[in-house]
C-alpha cells in the first residue's frame, strides 16, 4: 500500500539560516547562575542597604550587572523612561 506524504502548510517551514544569534554570551550564564546559587544559599546582599535578596528577579538583575560590569556579553539597559509631571 502506498502511503502519501503529507508537506506542512506554507510559511511553517523553520528557517536556520537567519537565525539570531544569543542576546548573552556564557559568561554572563554563568555570572547569574552563580548569583542564584547565592540567593538560594541565603549569601546574596543587594547593593549599599546590605539586605537580603529574595526576590528572583532581583538576583538575575544582579548577575546580569556583575556580568555587564566585568565585559561579559550582554545587551544594553532598557531607557528609563522619564515621569510626568502634572
Amino acid at each position: 500500500m502506498a502511503t502519501k506524504k503529507v508537506s506542512a502548510p506554507k510559511g511553517t517551514e523553520r528557517k536556520t539560516s537567519t537565525r539570531k544569534a544569543n542576546a548573552y554570551g556564557p559568561e554572563a550564564e554563568q555570572s547569574v547562575e552563580r548569583t542564584m546559587h547565592e540567593m538560594e544559599q541565603g549569601d546574596l546582599t543587594s547593593g549599599r542597604s546590605s539586605k537580603k535578596v529574595t526576590s528572583r528577579k532581583h538576583a538575575i538583575a544582579i548577575g546580569l550587572s556583575q556580568a555587564r560590569k566585568s565585559g561579559a556579553k550582554v545587551p544594553r539597559k532598557a531607557p528609563r523612561k522619564a515621569s510626568r509631571k502634572k
